[in-house]
């Protein structure tokens, strides 16, 4: 008898899982389109076709829909970049690893929807805390774990990795704030990469 029960709860999770991400898939496409404010729930649910009561189901409102879409970003973002930053810190230099990697998210966030959601709306919508809290829970390991290497392999001095890894991710946060608001993004994400780049080189250990 519980053999013909269990299958159930399984398409019911499919089900759910699935109208989440298509949820989740429509918010992205309209919020980087054209900003959280200027869209309705009703065009969320037409776009990702479902009804109403199946975003309430999944997300308290329009802005937890957005929270959703902000942590999809951040992930991917970290997907992106974790992969080559530990190979490299593994076999060459951890801290032009971490370099490598600070200019692969800078790049990454210069995408018009990437940047509109994560770094213009994002902000404002969650509120400064939660924003930052969603930024640290993704790139924080993977900072504090190059850092590490950097210590093993001598280049940087020992010390705690988590201060250290949060006050790098807090220049990178405002650097990409302060290239996302610039009048000329092109000559900010210069200016901010150099900003960058020479704050990771005065962390390295003298010869």
């Amino acid at each position: 008898m519980s053999g013909s029960s269990d299958p159930a709860p399984t398409k019911h999770a499919a089900r759910s899982a699935a109208t989440r991400s298509a949820l989740i898939a429509a918010g992205r496409e309209l919020f980087a389109t054209r900003g959280y404010a200027e869209v309705g729930t009703e065009e969320i649910v037409r776009t990702a076709g479902v009804t109403r009561g199946a975003l309430y189901h999944q997300f308290a409102d329009k802005r937890e829909l957005f929270a959703a879409v902000y942590e999809e970003i951040e992930a991917e973002l970290t997907a992106q970049l974790a992969p080559g930053a530990l190979e490299a810190a593994r076999t060459g230099d951890p801290l032009d690893a971490l370099g490598a990697a600070a200019r692969a998210f800078f790049a990454g966030v210069r995408d018009p929807a990437v940047e509109r959601i994560a770094l213009v709306d994002a902000p404002a919508v969650l509120g400064w805390d939660r924003w930052r809290a969603i930024g640290l829970a993704h790139g924080l390991g993977l900072t504090e774990t190059v850092l590490q290497a950097a210590i093993d392999a001598g280049v940087l001095a020992p010390q705690p990795t988590r201060p250290l890894a949060h006050v790098l991710l807090g220049a990178l946060d405002e650097a990409a704030l302060y290239v996302a608001r610039a009048a000329d993004p092109d000559a900010a994400a210069t200016e901010a990469i150099a900003v960058v780049d020479a704050l990771i080189a005065g962390l390295r250990r003298p010869a």
